[in-house]
C-alpha cells in the first residue's frame, strides 16, 4: 500500500459520447442525473469521424453528416434539458473517430461516460467496439451505462476490491457513495480455482490467505470511513469459483459498481482483464472502470 495520503477527491465533469443509438440517449440522460449531483456541467460528444470520411466522401455528403452530427447534439441536449433543467451543457462536434474523440474531450481530468450498446450493437447483453476500446484505453475513468433505462436506485455502490493497492481508486469508489448518500460495499473474492495448487484445503473453509485478504479489505474500509467519516462502509470477502458471477450478481442489488482497471503485463497493450471484461457485458447496473495510477495525479476525480 502506497505510504502517502491520498487527496480526497473531488468528482468533476462528464464527457458522454453522442452517436444516434437509444443506448447512448440513456447513457445521455444517466450521465446528465450524474451531473447533477456532482454539481459539474455534462459535456455532450459526437465524433463524426469526418477527417477519415473525407478520403471517399464528396463535400456534399460531408456537409450532410455535419448537419446530422449537429442536430443530433442538439436534440439530446433538448432531452437532457427536459429530465435536468438549469444543467450547464455543453456541445461538441468532432473531427476524429469515436474513441479518439472522447479521449480528447476528456483530457486527463473528466470522467467519460458510454452506452452499453453502439448504433451497430446487435445484443443488448453486447458492449459495443467503441465503448469497449474506450473502457480498456482511456487514462481517466469510464463508465458504461447498463441496467434497464428506468431502473429504480438500490441504495449503495459496490466496489470490486481486489488487494490493499486498491487505496487510490477505492476513494472515488468512497466519493461516489457519499455524493449518492448511499452506503460503500466492498466485495473481494478469493477465487478456489486459482489457488487450487496453493490451497486446496479453501474448498473446507476459510484458510489463511483468505483471512489475510479480509484483513486488507478491513483495513481498506477503515481507511474510508477515515477520508469519509458520514459515510456507511461495509465488507465483504467471498471465497468462490467465478469473480465474475460473485460481481454480477452484487450488481444487481447496486446503483453503480466501481473497479479498478489493471495495468497489462510486458507492455502487452490496452485491454480489460477478465473481471472487468464480464462486468461491462454483464452487469445490471452502471460499471465504472478507473485505471491504475489515476488516483495518483492528486487532486480532483
Amino acid at each position: 500500500m502506497n505510504s502517502e495520503a491520498p487527496v480526497r477527491p473531488e468528482l468533476t465533469d462528464l464527457v458522454v459520447g453522442i452517436d444516434g443509438s437509444p443506448c447512448s440517449r440513456t447513457a445521455a440522460l444517466w450521465a446528465a442525473a450524474e451531473a447533477c449531483r456532482r454539481s459539474r456541467p455534462l459535456h455532450l460528444v459526437h465524433a463524426a469521424d469526418t477527417d477519415r470520411r473525407a478520403y471517399w466522401s464528396d463535400a456534399e455528403t460531408m456537409q450532410a453528416l455535419r448537419e446530422a452530427g449537429r442536430d443530433l447534439l442538439a436534440e439530446t441536449a433538448n432531452a437532457v434539458g427536459e429530465r435536468v433543467p438549469n444543467l450547464i451543457v455543453t456541445r461538441q462536434l468532432d473531427r476524429q473517430g469515436p474513441v479518439a474523440g472522447l479521449r480528447a474531450a476528456a483530457g486527463d481530468r473528466k470522467t467519460i461516460v458510454v452506452g452499453s450498446r453502439g448504433i451497430g450493437g446487435f445484443s443488448a447483453l453486447m458492449l459495443g467496439s467503441v465503448g469497449l476500446a474506450v473502457a480498456a484505453r482511456a487514462e481517466v475513468p469510464v463508465i458504461v451505462v447498463r441496467g434497464e433505462p428506468e431502473r429504480p436506485g438500490t441504495g449503495r455502490v459496490t466496489a470490486a476490491v481486489r488487494d490493499a493497492d486498491d487505496l487510490e481508486w477505492l476513494l472515488l469508489a468512497a466519493a461516489e457513495a457519499n455524493v449518492r448518500k448511499v452506503p460503500l460495499h466492498m466485495v473481494s473474492v478469493w477465487n478456489v480455482l486459482a489457488h487450487i495448487g496453493v490451497m486446496a484445503t479453501m474448498l473446507d473453509g476459510p484458510g489463511p490467505p483468505t483471512r489475510r485478504l479480509g484483513r486488507e479489505v478491513r483495513t481498506l474500509a477503515d481507511r474510508m470511513r477515515e477520508w469519509y467519516p458520514d459515510l456507511t462502509v461495509d465488507e465483504q470477502v467471498e471465497t468462490g469459483t467465478s469473480t465474475p458471477g460473485v460481481l454480477v450478481e452484487a450488481s444487481a442489488r447496486s446503483n453503480l459498481v466501481v473497479m479498478g482497471r489493471s495495468r497489462r503485463p510486458l507492455g502487452a497493450g490496452p485491454a480489460l482483464g477478465r473481471v472487468a471484461h464480464a462486468l461491462v457485458h454483464h452487469a445490471h447496473c452502471p460499471v465504472e472502470i478507473v485505471p491504475r495510477g489515476f488516483g495518483d495525479r492528486g487532486g480532483n476525480l
